[in-house]
C-alpha cells in the first residue's frame, strides 16, 4: 500500500501548481493607445543616446549591444554630478514637455475631442439650418 501513496504524490503537486483547478480566467490587458504621448527619457538615456554615438565612431567593428550598454553604464557611474548635470537638465525638459503634451491628450478624451464635434455643436449647428429654413 505505500506504493499507492507515492503514486498520489505527483498528482498533487500538478493540483499546486500555480493557477491549475482554480477555474479563473487570466484577464486581459487593456489595449493600449497609439496616440497617447510616449514617457520622457532619464537622463541616463538621454547620456546614453549620446554616448552610443560616440562610442560607434570610436569602434565602428563592435555589433554588440550589451558591450555599448557595459562600457555605458560604466562610464555614467564614474561620472560627477556635476558631469550628469546636463543630461538632468535635457532630461528635466524633456520631462515637462511630457507632462504638457499629456495634460493636453488627458484633457482631450475628457471633453470627447477625438477629432469629432461633440453632439452639442453638431445640434446647434442643425439648430442654425432649421431657423433659416424658417425664413
Amino acid at each position: 500500500m505505500p506504493k499507492a501513496s507515492s503514486d498520489a504524490k505527483p498528482a498533487d503537486n500538478l493540483l499546486k501548481r500555480k493557477g491549475a483547478g482554480t477555474g479563473r480566467k487570466q484577464k486581459k490587458k487593456a489595449a493600449k493607445d497609439p496616440n497617447k504621448p510616449k514617457r520622457p527619457p532619464s537622463a541616463f538615456f538621454v547620456f546614453m543616446a549620446e554616448f552610443r554615438e560616440q562610442f560607434k565612431k570610436e569602434n565602428p567593428n563592435n555589433k554588440s549591444v550589451a558591450a555599448v550598454g557595459k562600457a555605458c553604464g560604466s562610464k555614467w557611474k564614474a561620472m560627477t554630478d556635476a558631469d550628469k548635470a546636463p543630461y538632468i537638465a535635457k532630461a528635466e525638459k524633456k520631462k515637462e514637455e511630457y507632462e504638457k503634451t499629456l495634460r493636453a491628450y488627458t484633457t482631450g478624451l475628457a471633453t470627447g475631442k477625438d477629432g469629432e464635434e461633440s453632439d452639442k455643436s453638431k445640434s446647434e449647428v442643425n439648430d442654425d439650418d432649421e431657423d433659416e429654413d424658417d425664413e
